[in-house]
């Protein structure tokens, strides 16, 4: 009888301070019928904002409501930057952002779907400097300004590329290629899906005929780091919709060359 009521006491006692897991975002979406998603709007071709109506347009605002609709919920769209896009995730203002390059610097606060396209990075400037920049080491000097957006992948490769020459870091609602446009940097890093959208909205910019590109980059959802459940349902989704050919037919419709 002892030994019983040592038993029963050893069970309640485990049952009580046995881990409590925290339930899955997915259970949070499919319960509320939302699905939270953080996006610039800056990003052609990836995200758009129209400011006039609010709205979004976009490979990856096609991707999250396809995603969205293959959940049975709707999808709202979080405005975000690029600064804020990782605290957004961890601190829970959305369950997970559009496409973001892969870095090992995100990746300590935050976790990453599988990849589903890639890019590299290219300079952009304008057409009336086409003779003094051909390539990357035209750029890297003291007498030349080179232009990124705060909190994107460029802002750290710009001082990386270019050693030499002088940065201008704009903050977000700004874009470094405007930076260009009015005449106060002589270039500007992007990735070469957003680069030849820049080129054809504003014909007086060229890319700068370099080699090759720089620093090949998987793309990437980024989602809490810890929620095993919800990666692994991201994941799947990304497999199935890869193996029947959603993304490739998207990068068609938006004229993303991969």
């Amino acid at each position: 009888m002892r030994l019983l009521k040592t038993i029963t006491a050893l069970f309640a006692f485990s049952t009580v301070t046995a881990p409590v897991h925290a339930a899955s975002v997915l259970n949070e979406i499919l319960s509320d019928g939302v699905l939270k998603v953080g996006t610039t709007g800056d990003w052609n071709p990836m995200t758009m904002k129209d400011t006039a109506t609010n709205s979004y347009t976009g490979y990856d605002i096609d991707v999250m409501t396809e995603l969205a609709k293959d959940l049975g919920v709707k999808v709202e769209f979080v405005p975000t930057d690029w600064k804020t896009l990782v605290s957004g995730v961890t601190s829970g203002k959305y369950h997970m952002t559009g496409s973001a390059s892969i870095s090992p610097s995100r990746a300590k606060a935050a976790g990453y779907s599988n990849s589903y396209f890639s890019l590299a990075t290219v300079p952009l400037t304008l057409k009336k400097n086409s003779d003094k920049f051909t390539d990357w080491a035209d750029l890297d000097k003291a007498s030349v300004t080179v232009a990124a957006t705060l909190g994107t992948t460029q802002e750290k490769q710009v001082k990386q590329f270019f050693p030499n020459a002088k940065y201008k870091i704009v903050e977000a609602p700004a874009r470094d290629f405007q930076e260009v446009l009015a005449g106060r940097a002589d270039a500007h890093i992007t990735s070469n899906v957003e680069a030849y959208k820049l080129v054809a909205k504003y014909p007086e910019m060229m890319v700068v005929p370099v080699s090759a590109p720089k620093a090949p980059t998987p793309i990437a959802m980024l989602l809490p780091q810890a929620d095993q459940v919800w990666i692994n349902y991201v994941n799947t989704w990304i497999a199935l919709k890869n193996e029947r050919g959603f993304f490739a037919d998207l990068g068609r419709k938006w004229q993303l060359a991969n």
